[in-house]
Order: C-alpha cells, then structure tokens, then sequence
C-alpha cells in the first residue's frame, strides 16, 4: 500500500486555513495547538515536503502546502457526504453570510431558498461586514454571502440595490447652517457612510460624522440619542424609536452582490440568488420625497464633507 493521508489530519490543515493559524484552529477543533501541529508535520512527513512555513510571526502555506489543502477539502468533502448518506450523521450544515443592512429581511428569504434544495440540512448564520464575509467565503468558512459591493473588490453575483433612507430621532431637527449637518455612521471604510457624503456634498450641505460606530447597533443607539441623521439602509422598516428624516436629498440605493465558495451546490446557490433579487425587486418602489416633508437644509458656504 502507498503513502495514506489521515482524514483527522486533513480537517486540522483545512482548520488552520481557514482559522488563519494554529491557536485559533485548536480552538475550533477542541484539540491542543500541539496535536494540531503534529496532524500537520503527520502530513507533511506523508507527502515529503513542507506545508506550511513562518513569515515573521504568522504562518503561511508553501506552494505544495496549498496543493494539499485544495485536495484535503475535496476529499473532506466526499468523505462528510459519504458519512451522512451512510451512517445517518447529523444533516450537513450551510453557511450564510449577510451584512447587517436589511438582515431580518434577507436571511429569512435565504433560509426559505436553501430549505427548498436541502430540506433536511441546517442554516447557520454569519453576520458581519461586507470584506470580511467575502475573506470568509474565500476562506470556505460560508458558503454563500449577501454584501453590499461597493465595499469589496470582488463583483460577485449582482443581487440588486437595497434602498436608503434617512433616519432621525422624532422631532430630531438640524443645527442651522452654516453650522455642518451631524451624521452618525459606521466607522470607515463604509459604502453607505460614503454614499451619506457624497449626497450631502453633491447637494452643497456641509456635513461632519459626530459619531462613528463599529457595527449598526451603535449607529442606531446613536440617532436615537438624537446626536444626528444616519443614512440606512432598513428597507423601508423605520427601526425602533426612529422615523424618517425627509429634509435632506434622496441618495441612490446601495448595489448588493451575492458571493459563493467554490464546490457550493449550483442549485442552492441559484435558488437563494434569486430569492435576494426577488426581496430587493419588491422594495424597488419609488420613494418621493412629499411637498409637506420638513423644510430642506439650505446649503452651506464655505463647509467642507469630512
């Protein structure tokens, strides 16, 4: 018989790939960082070259190693099939990635989608920034990600546009001007804090960001506190203790993509696609902006965007 490569082994490699080193792919795998080297100098003493190697303080993967992982995850993923169908394991389980932006609506579309391919697999759920969900998808981590494409240099599967919509504290109003406009967003880099700026600046009202906030939740904390206007996209659901702010300029929606791992089940892929395509269709209503909204802000002289 000729050289084997252990199975266990091959998940550690797979797990320190997509863990992005060996501590966190212990932690993943409930083992020791120890047994996780030894699975990988197991395989590398299996094929006769090195896998993995140092560069400063991180590790990266040879040319041979990258090899290995390519063919580690197909034969992973044979094996986890063949044990489902023979053994009667646990249903498999897919990933999804989706921004925060219209989440509550999307996920249950996608959920839905996925269910109608694989009735019997489970659904887990990733939520997080744009660049990060495409890095996870590419990882292998997700299976399929829903994010806005502005955001990262990966086009994707064009989904559609999510509308935005301007949201204040009720009763919130504007500083007169000259003084700038406060914007409350997610820290940069951010599309949709780009978006807010660019409108505001194509319009000539000065605009300063009074509050920056790593996640949605912090921008919505922060309207509400009425520090200032927030552009979001909510898909037309004012979130709570907020309402519409109709004073200021209409911004163009934000394009959203769809991003899928490679090896992901085409039909899955293709239902939940055009399940997001069929959601973003539905909201693409026009939104005009009524004679009796609050007056306009009238713009600045001499302010600048930040």
């Amino acid at each position: 018989m000729g050289p084997v490569f252990d199975i266990v082994a091959l998940r550690s490699l797979v797990a320190v790939a997509d863990r992005g080193g060996f501590h966190r792919a212990a932690e993943a795998l409930a083992l020791s960082q120890s047994a996780v080297s030894q699975h990988v100098r197991r395989l590398e003493k299996t094929l006769g070259r090195p896998v993995v190697e140092r560069a400063g303080r991180a590790t990266r993967f040879t040319e041979a190693g990258n090899l290995l992982l390519e063919e580690a995850r197909r034969i992973l993923g044979v094996h986890d099939e063949a044990a489902r169908r023979l053994l009667g394991s646990e249903p498999a389980t897919i990933v999804i990635g989706s921004t925060e932006h219209a989440a509550d609506q999307i996920l249950p579309r996608i959920t839905a989608a996925v269910h109608r391919t694989h009735p019997r697999c489970r659904v887990r759920f990733r939520i997080d920034r744009s660049a990060r969900l495409v890095e996870a998808v590419d990882r292998r981590s997700v299976d399929l990600a829903v994010y806005v494409t502005e955001a990262t240099s990966t086009e994707g599967m064009q989904v559609g546009g999510l509308p935005l919509t301007w949201y204040a504290a009720p009763g919130w109003t504007p500083p007169t001007a000259p003084a700038p406009l406060p914007l409350v967003a997610v820290e940069a880099p951010c599309a949709i804090r780009r978006r807010a700026l660019d409108v505001l600046a194509a319009r000539g009202t000065a605009a300063s960001v009074v509050c920056d906030a790593g996640y949605l939740a912090g921008v919505l904390d922060a309207a509400r506190a009425g520090l200032g206007v927030a552009l979001l996209a909510t898909a037309g659901r004012a979130p709570d203790g907020l309402v519409e702010y109709k004073g200021l300029p209409q911004a163009p929606a934000i394009r959203m993509s769809a991003h899928a791992r490679p090896g992901a089940d085409p039909a899955m892929v293709m239902h939940a696609v055009e399940a997001v395509r069929s959601l973003l269709v539905e909201l693409d209503v026009p939104h005009p902006v009524p004679p009796s909204a609050a007056p306009s802000l009238s713009p600045a002289t001499g302010g600048s965007v930040t």
